[in-house]
């Protein structure tokens, strides 16, 4: 699959495109895509990897053009209808969804979903229930591995030792990820202070990593606030919850990971005055989430819950708390989508042999 994927991307998906073979030969059901914000003029991004799930505005633009032209747009209270088995979908439905809760989501995003008459649902931080500016945890350690020397750093707060060699940039990738997955583990008040020890390893003098106040830097790493979630929901748009912090589900405590699902629903309702209905799980891929996680979700009272993998038209829909969608990056082809949410792209993975991620997560 990695050997035809470049020629499926380069070929075979704008010439299916192209000549309209996508859409006379789709799926039915209801495909779901989703977007982390997009990029913020004049913003210069100090890593490619760490902004590859911002896309252009006019991109976003194309692909809900594409969308509207060849199949059915539809918005986050259909689907609610749809779940709640008050309503039909049209045969060939596409929601549009946006995780995190960027500022550049009411800065940027939804200037041009309001000129194309597209409805989104955003899934929030509980941060953004506060009056405050943050920004997101794990993109700020990101910035520190990015930004620290060469060598060891080492942080640790009761039984939790977090420590790794920082190279060149693809090895401080992967120890990113392992310790966004160890600081998972940890209750928020014990991350938050070993986020400020790592902090001091690269930040001596208390300058921040980020400058919030800086309109450009907020629109990119900044997170809603309570006033911006209720201008999203004046706007048309709905939100739904994305966890209190942010962590990898699959890896904390239980009654952590509870707490994380339950209240950040509470927070939100609060926020917005409007019910919280949809979850989506934070990360979202196969190690992030697992039946445990899911029977949370579904304790806690949500309609739906979405993952950020698989997806497109034709997948099942029986599980309304495994919700498969389509993961879209800024390198992701007007041609690439269409493959995906017709469906033609799940048909491509069945045929080498790799099924379903939802079948390996026993969810459906």
């Amino acid at each position: 699959m990695r050997i035809v994927s470049p020629l499926l991307k380069a070929v075979v998906y704008p010439t299916l495109s192209n000549v309209g073979a996508f859409r006379r030969t789709a799926n039915q059901g209801l495909a779901v895509v989703t977007y982390h914000g997009v990029t913020p003029q004049v913003y210069r991004s100090e890593d490619r990897w760490l902004d590859a799930n911002l896309v252009h505005p006019e991109t976003l633009r194309g692909h809900v053009r594409l969308i509207k032209k060849n199949y059915d747009l539809v918005s986050p209270e259909d689907v609610l209808g749809f779940m709640e088995g008050r309503q039909k979908l049209p045969a060939k439905a596409v929601l549009l969804t946006c995780d995190d809760g960027l500022q550049n989501c009411l800065t940027d995003m939804v200037p041009v979903l309001r000129e194309e008459s597209a409805r989104c649902l955003f899934f929030v931080t509980a941060a953004s229930a506060a009056e405050e500016r943050t920004w997101l945890w794990y993109e700020e350690l990101f910035l520190i591995f990015l930004r620290a020397p060469s060598g060891s750093i080492r942080a640790s707060r009761e039984t939790c030792v977090i420590e790794e060699i920082l190279a060149g940039r693809k090895q401080r990738r992967a120890a990113w990820w392992r310790t966004v997955c160890r600081l998972s583990q940890v209750a928020p008040e014990t991350r938050n202070s070993l986020m400020a020890e790592l902090r001091g390893k690269v930040n001596t003098i208390g300058k921040p990593l980020i400058d919030l106040s800086n309109h450009t830097a907020c629109r990119r790493y900044g997170l809603l606030t309570s006033d911006e979630i209720q201008k999203l929901v004046a706007a048309g748009m709905s939100v739904g919850s994305h966890t209190i912090t942010h962590p990898v589900l699959s890896r904390q405590e239980p009654e952590n990971a509870y707490i994380e699902v339950a209240r950040s629903r509470e927070l939100l309702e609060r926020a917005t005055g409007k019910s919280i209905w949809a979850f989506a799980y934070p990360f979202g891929d196969a190690q992030s989430v697992n039946p445990q996680v899911v029977a949370m979700v579904r304790k806690a009272g949500y309609t739906a819950a979405f993952l950020n993998f698989d997806g497109g038209l034709g997948h099942r829909l029986e599980d309304h708390y495994s919700l498969p969608r389509i993961h879209v990056t800024n390198t992701t082809t007007l041609a690439e989508l269409e493959a995906h949410i017709s469906g033609f792209y799940g048909q491509i993975k069945a045929a080498f042999g790799q099924g379903s991620g939802l079948e390996k997560l026993s969810l459906i």
